[in-house]
């Protein structure tokens, strides 16, 4: 079915194909924005993933190869920004690796936990793999303050990354469908 909005002084046409297409996009990249700030779900590649299923299914009323580039360095960008902020702010209230490692291992036990555990999950991993290597508990505790700060901002940096994507994507699909009626 092809919505013909010519006549209406928009000047495009759409099918209901690809706004379907759209919409269904945009839900599976909901999902990565989620997992921006839920520990193991997939944040910026299931956003990079449904991008380049839409390509592959629309081709030149998608997102075009440079759209695709752009993406793609933002995704690599998120993924090194979250690494390095969790290690930066572990490091800098003087966690170990196994303060950083307790972080990321009680941050999924703490999605079974609902908030409370993904707030207090990576502290208390953290806290406890420093203990477990021989640090007094005030060393473990400020390291896995520092581990927790350094998650929560990869979580933001990955959160804008997402919501980045997102917009970038879909402006760029819409642009494309502009430019195919025009």
């Amino acid at each position: 079915m092809q919505l013909d909005y010519a006549k209406s002084g928009y000047g495009f046409n759409v099918t209901v194909e690809q706004i379907i297409g759209l919409s269904l996009a945009l839900f599976v990249m909901c999902f990565g924005l989620a997992g921006s700030v839920l520990p193991g779900v997939p944040s910026t590649p299931l956003v990079m993933l449904a991008a380049i299923a839409h390509r592959l299914y629309f081709g030149a009323a998608s997102v075009d190869n440079w759209g695709l580039a752009v993406l793609g360095a933002l995704m690599v960008l998120s993924l090194v920004m979250d690494y390095l902020a969790s290690m930066a702010g572990a490091k800098k209230l003087g966690a170990t690796w196994r303060g950083v490692l307790g972080a990321v291992v009680g941050g999924l036990v703490g999605i079974f936990f609902n908030l409370p555990g993904i707030i207090f999950g990576p502290f208390l991993g953290a806290l406890l793999f420093e203990m477990i290597g021989g640090r007094e508990w005030k060393e473990a505790a400020r390291a896995g303050l520092g581990a927790v700060i350094g998650l929560f901002v990869g979580a933001l940096g990955k959160l804008a990354c997402c919501t980045l994507m997102m917009g970038l994507f879909a402006a760029s699909v819409i642009y494309a469908s502009l430019k195919q009626a025009g």
